[in-house]
């Protein structure tokens, strides 16, 4: 029996109701809200289970349900379109010195982080691209990043099983982000005999009550965000015949930069709320969808060799958060707190790194140098990096790009 074929409109219905079953999932689930998996996770790995089950068990092996991903490209360019406009550069100042040591601290490692993944998959007889699809396309760049370049490597290059392994890779990132960032900031605290900064943990003021997202700011958000996945669509079509491969997506991220901060010069200026709300929207559809079509037999046949390379990435990312970020960032206990940062950047997501300083913050005191840079960072620095390396990487013969 042929599965049953879902239009756009339908896929797209179905997409909704798997994110907020994952939403109350993970809500009610202390494992996944405890290390931030993301709610379209949850609900689109509960379809793929139950989807794969049916192949399983079914005559004809393939899943009773087939959807129309047509909207799938369109809402991931819409997201990165959406982090460009989230980048204020003049917010950029305030983190002064500290967030340039950050970034100094970051560039380096994402490039090592690709090296390991690179080394690991030639150690086990892999083809190389999966050494930076468990790299930094996966542990820095998440689960939108790594779909991006998983739909892409596909095409390009025929891999087998791409999708599959990015998102495995991204997830089990997030729980290893999770894991190991509050253990090294303990060692480091109780190690070095680390106290709060009192003259660093002064209070904020009292907050003015933030008033409600308009329609009329949603509709400016939306009409920035659309404008800038058209320019960008148009910019990655004219640079195609450039020795380096730019992706698409980062067209649009970079358009999405130039709208944000050249629009206020003449007299427009955007909701950031209105934009993080409908950016967040479009990664989470997309990421619905895209675990919604995982073949999870797939992903239990690559299991191996991924754990294998995420081992390896954990150990060097403990090492490094030691012995260079703590150390480059003061030796103190804001470096400690922003040392469980860097793990969660790079081997979660933003959220996993902001979540690791909570919960160090709550047991030990406020880091409110931490909680300034590691924001500022996250909302477009380390993209950027991380779309610069890789832009490098896929351009060695080695990789075969």
């Amino acid at each position: 029996m042929d599965a049953f074929a879902l239009t756009p409109l339908q896929s797209l219905f179905a997409a909704v109701a798997c994110l907020l079953v994952g939403a109350g999932v993970t809500r009610r689930v202390g494992f996944l809200a405890r290390y931030n998996i993301p709610e379209p996770v949850t609900g689109g790995l509960l379809f793929a289970a139950v989807a794969s089950a049916a192949a399983l068990l079914g005559s004809s092996g393939q899943a009773p349900v087939a959807l129309d991903t047509t909207l799938k490209p369109t809402l991931l360019l819409m997201f990165f379109a959406g982090v460009g406009m989230g980048a204020d550069l003049r917010l950029l100042r305030q983190g002064g010195k500290a967030l340039g040591r950050f970034v100094l601290v970051l560039f380096p490692f994402i490039v090592l982080q690709n090296g390991v993944g690179l080394a690991m998959a030639t150690l086990l007889d892999l083809h190389p691209l999966y050494g930076v699809i468990v790299g930094s396309i996966t542990l820095v760049g998440g689960h939108g990043t790594g779909a991006a370049y998983a739909e892409r490597f596909a095409e390009v290059n025929n891999l087998q099983s791409v999708m599959e392994l990015s998102m495995t890779s991204a997830t089990v990132g997030l729980i290893l982000g999770g894991i190991v960032a509050g253990p090294v900031a303990q060692f480091l605290i109780r190690r070095h005999r680390l106290g709060l900064d009192q003259a660093e943990a002064q209070a904020a003021g009292p907050q003015a009550e933030a008033r409600a997202v308009s329609a009329l700011g949603v509709a400016g958000a939306l009409a920035g965000i659309l404008g800038a996945v058209i320019l960008g669509q148009w910019l990655a079509q004219q640079m195609q015949d450039l020795p380096m491969t730019v992706p698409g997506f980062l067209w649009c991220m970079l358009v999405g930069v130039a709208v944000r901060n050249l629009a206020p010069l003449v007299g427009l200026h955007f909701d950031d709320r209105a934009t993080e709300l409908i950016s967040g929207l479009c990664l989470a559809l997309f990421l619905v969808m895209t675990m919604m079509a995982l073949n999870l037999v797939e992903v239990a046949r690559t299991a191996g060799p991924l754990l294998a390379i995420l081992a390896a990435h954990t150990i060097i990312i403990a090492l490094y958060a030691v012995f260079v970020c703590f150390r480059v960032m003061g030796r103190d206990y804001e470096a400690a707190v922003t040392s469980a940062a860097f793990i969660g950047f790079n081997l979660g997501s933003t959220a996993t790194a902001i979540a690791n300083m909570q919960a160090i913050a709550a047991k030990h005191g406020p880091a409110p140098r931490a909680f300034l840079i590691v924001p500022l960072a996250g909302a477009f620095l380390v993209d950027l990096m991380n779309a610069v390396i890789l832009t490098g990487f896929l351009s060695l013969d080695l990789l075969g790009q």
